[in-house]
């Protein structure tokens, strides 16, 4: 059991690569990405053209203060981190939080942004 530790780990790590780093990307995907909306996220889908699915998160000042803006992109990360096998390969993911989603518990966070990919066939 201790030999499979890194492969879970591997599997369910959010690495550096599966990150939007660079303007140039957001700005590609927001351009030209396909948008699902909910009630508290705007989620923008786009294919990237790499093997692998990337996330990218927007939490802007009229979501709270910086404690509630670092713990909801800390939410977004988990839910992708735990689902990315789950989703579409070689796309580019832009999570855009609206106003109140600092008001949301992990768990309704999984469930409005998995209830909103499964809808749209991304799940």
């Amino acid at each position: 059991m201790v030999a499979s530790a890194p492969l879970l780990k591997r599997r369910f790590s959010f690495r550096r690569h599966e990150r939007l780093r660079r303007r140039k990307d957001y700005e590609l995907a927001f351009r030209h990405g396909s948008r699902r909306h909910t009630q508290n996220f705007t989620i923008i889908l786009r294919p990237n053209g790499l093997k692998f699915s990337r996330l990218g998160v927007t939490v802007g000042k009229k979501v709270g203060n910086a404690v509630k803006r670092n713990r909801v992109k800390r939410c977004l990360r988990e839910f992708f981190r735990l689902h990315k096998h789950k989703l579409p390969p070689s796309h580019d993911l832009v999570i855009v939080a609206k106003k109140d989603a600092a008001t949301l518990a992990y768990n309704d966070v999984r469930e409005e942004l998995a209830a909103v990919l499964v809808r749209n066939n991304c799940i």
